[in-house]
Order: structure tokens, then sequence, then C-alpha cells
């Protein structure tokens, strides 16, 4: 079986802006800027907050663009740059996970299988609806909810990012999906 090694599609950008092309930098960042603040978001919570992180993290980039050795792709050094402060503005707002007393154990939900066949219409304020209540969850579970669900992470790699124990990790996702389905029931869904 024939190996074949990784080349990054932006490798020849990232090698302009490591020679200071302005231009280049430009061009990375409108092709991450959206995808990035989308993340950033999905964690800080704050529209305002994650615009700065998204900010911070590009200046960030560019200048540690030395360190990028290319092992992985552009998009994922940077989104781990972007993560990474993304927590540290969690922190600087005093991040505390959810203490263990304060477990959400409703009851069991029914699962509604009429859900298929929405039209666009209303499949999209739904969407709005789980937005809003990923948004209305505390801080500790909003991150470990989109670190595991929306960015890929496995709770070993959350619980290192996190600085808590895998197992933490996995109960505080554990009470965020309860959290978040109590309110979606909340919320009409």
């Amino acid at each position: 079986m024939e190996a074949f090694a990784y080349t990054d599609i932006n490798a020849p950008l990232v090698e302009r802006c490591r020679l200071g092309d302005r231009r280049a930098q430009a061009e990375i960042y409108k092709r991450y800027s959206k995808a990035m603040f989308n993340a950033s978001l999905r964690i800080t919570g704050n529209f305002a907050e994650a615009e700065d992180v998204l900010q911070e993290s590009f200046l960030s980039a560019f200048r540690e663009l030395h360190s990028y050795k290319g092992d992985s792709s552009f998009g994922s050094w940077l989104k781990r740059i972007v993560i990474n402060k993304s927590i540290n503005c969690l922190r600087n707002r005093r991040l505390q996970l959810v203490p263990l007393a304060d477990q959400h154990d409703g009851a069991a939900l029914d699962h509604d299988d009429h859900s298929l066949g929405l039209d666009p219409e209303d499949l999209s304020w739904r969407a709005d609806v789980v937005r809003r209540c990923v948004q209305e969850l505390p801080d500790g579970y909003r991150v470990v909810l989109s670190l595991y669900l929306l960015e890929g992470y496995d709770h070993a790699e959350i619980a290192s990012i996190l600085h808590i124990t895998e197992s933490t990790s996995k109960s505080q996702y554990s009470r965020a999906r309860k959290k978040l389905l109590e309110l979606a029931r909340q919320h009409g869904l």
C-alpha cells in the first residue's frame, strides 16, 4: 500500500504570510475568519468577545507563524489558537464548571418522530431556538458541549484543554445535553 504525504493547499499562501505579505494575510483572514468567529462564538457565547478573540487569534497566528510546522492543516492550527483564546476569555470571566450538586436530572424526554418532513421555515425556526438554548447554557456546559459536538474534540482532548479530568468532561457533556433538552422543551421544541 502506497503512503501519501499530507499537503496543505494553503502552504504557498502561508509561506507568503511568513514573509510579511499583507495581501496573503488578508487572503488567509478572508478564508478562515467566518469559521473561526463561529467557533469562538460557540465557546464564548458573546458576539463582541468572539470578535475580539478572532482579531487576537489572527494577530497571534501571524506573529507566531514561525512555530507552525505544517504537521496539520493551517486551519487546524489556527482553530486551536482560536479555541485556546476563547477558553482564556471565559477564564478571564471566571469560567466555572457547574458543580456536581447542580445536576439537572429532569424526567426522560420523549422523542418526536414527526420532526421528519419539516418545512424549511419551521426547520430554520427550530435551529434558531436550539442556537439560543445553547447560548443559555452555563459556560461550563456550553464549552464542553461545543468542543465535543461542534468542534469534534474527544473527552481526553477537552480535559487537556480545560485542565479538568476526562470524567468531568463526560459528566459536563451529559448534563449539558440534559439541560439543552430541558431548555428546548421550555422554548416549545
